[in-house]
């Protein structure tokens, strides 16, 4: 897409959640065929402060709500990627060439049964616990570096 330099970034938070023995929530995405498995994200409403949009992404795209995490830390600046060319003017309605990503670290207080990934908007098929070592082997490639960052800005709190 010839325009694509030109298109802003997607505003956006990601969240890290650690469970009590330091593995990291991960789902496999509803809308693609690929065994690609993400942490969860989303996009900043307009007037939303980061923080508040990883807490109302977390419970959207997991079911598990504020009181059952808590805070251990932001990462400093923000993280990008670019959509790969033959996703660009597919996904976000055109209108983005990536994602700018403030990320956040919580560990999960709650139960397995917590976990309700049934929601209104289900945005996940499967989820599962993982090694931090394998989240970037299990992410789509055209966001491996971004988790490599990530899981840098992280490394001091992870196991």
């Amino acid at each position: 897409m010839s325009n694509e330099p030109n298109l802003p970034y997607r505003p956006c938070v990601g969240v890290m959640l650690l469970n009590k023995e330091g593995q990291v929530f991960v789902g496999q995405r509803l809308d693609t065929t690929l065994e690609a498995w993400q942490m969860p994200q989303g996009g900043i409403d307009p007037g939303e402060a980061p923080l508040q949009t990883a807490i109302r992404e977390l419970e959207e795209e997991t079911g598990i709500v504020a009181d059952l995490v808590e805070l251990i830390a932001e990462a400093p600046g923000e993280f990008r990627y670019d959509l790969p060319p033959e996703l660009v003017g597919k996904v976000w309605g055109g209108k983005y060439r990536g994602q700018l990503q403030r990320w956040y670290l919580f560990r999960f207080l709650g139960q397995d049964s917590d976990v309700r990934i049934e929601t209104a908007h289900p945005e996940f098929r499967a989820w599962r616990w993982s090694d931090p070592r394998e989240l970037t082997t299990l992410i789509v490639p055209f966001k491996r570096a971004l988790y490599e960052e990530v899981l840098d800005a992280f490394s001091a709190h992870l196991g």
